[in-house]
């Protein structure tokens, strides 16, 4: 190998055996070398989208011979079966996290979970309310008052009416992003808004690359004209925190802090204790109480390790 034909890539889609690399505007079909996988780890995945990666060039196919360090990553236990961590994005500078206000009505649990693995992951997190032309109820600004409280800034937007697009464009702009979001909350159309026909293309450039015939990967990073990636990342069957324990799911709840340093026993689960003065700021209001039954509902799965089944990593059907 010489030092000539090594360049340094982004790993913008992975399939079962190869890796899309994009290196100077171009992507390069990849096969990684054997020896990322040779080492057993606590990954599933040594090469994940996101991931800035070294390629010989001058191989036929080119070749995958290094993954850089990575400044983060957001990821998930790979399975019920597999403890080991599936990287589902690195080197992102924020997760948006998309939910619609209305069809399908919002879901503070789904919410929750997902906001909760930026906390534990330290990514940035935003929260995009989605299709607020369909709230009748006024239900938007009680939901987006929640979780600005907690300090989660949440953009209120419509494809319909065209509101907060642009200010979701600028929040875009120049950063690596993660889009995440079930299936029919709009992510399709509002990424459609931001940049037309986005969608299609890729579509369009997977077939040319695949014959049509396809692994269907976890995330798929691509660059925006207006500057910046984004990566659409599809909804998982169970999103199940790595090496997450009970003790540690306090931490990702912060509006809990405000208020456990006055419950009777210092390792309080916030569950079942006397005394527990985050029950008692649910009970007054100062928590909302959606957030409390996902804590528990969280809490509950953390404490009671079962085989689920169906959850090795299929995604869901995520375009409306």
């Amino acid at each position: 190998m010489s030092e000539a034909t090594q360049v340094t890539g982004r790993v913008v889609r992975t399939d079962a055996k190869v890796c899309h690399v994009e290196i100077d505007g171009r992507v390069v079909v990849c096969v990684p070398r054997g020896k990322l996988f040779e080492e057993r780890t606590e990954q599933k995945n040594p090469v994940a989208v996101g991931d800035l990666v070294r390629v010989d060039t001058a191989s036929v196919p080119a070749s995958l011979d290094e993954v850089l360090p990575r400044r983060n990553r957001l990821g998930r236990t790979a399975s019920s079966h597999d403890p080991r961590e599936q990287v589902l994005i690195a080197n992102i500078d924020q997760l948006c996290i998309v939910a619609s206000v209305e069809r399908p009505k919002f879901s503070s649990n789904r919410t929750d979970r997902i906001l909760g693995a930026a906390f534990w992951y330290e990514v940035p997190a935003l929260l995009v309310l989605n299709k607020v032309d369909l709230d009748r109820k006024g239900d938007t600004e009680a939901i987006a008052r929640t979780y600005e409280d907690i300090g989660v800034e949440v953009l209120r937007t419509s494809v319909t009416t065209g509101a907060g697009v642009e200010e979701l464009r600028a929040k875009l702009r120049d950063k690596v992003t993660a889009l995440y979001g079930a299936s029919g909350v709009g992510k399709s159309s509002l990424l459609n808004a931001l940049q037309p026909g986005l969608k299609l293309k890729i579509g369009k450039i997977s077939k040319f690359w695949d014959g049509g015939k396809h692994t269907t990967s976890f995330s798929q990073l691509h660059r925006l004209e207006f500057g910046g990636w984004v990566a659409d990342t599809p909804g998982i069957r169970t999103f199940r925190l790595h090496k997450a324990d009970p003790a540690a799911l306090r931490g990702m709840f912060p509006e809990f802090a405000r208020h456990q340093g006055a419950c009777r026993f210092p390792d309080c689960s916030h569950d079942h204790e006397p005394g527990c003065a985050v029950f008692d700021a649910v009970e007054r209001g100062d928590i909302a109480a959606s957030r409390f039954a996902s804590y528990i509902e969280l809490l509950d799965e953390l404490r009671i390790v079962r085989p689920t089944g169906d959850e090795e990593g299929e995604p869901l059907d995520e375009d409306e």
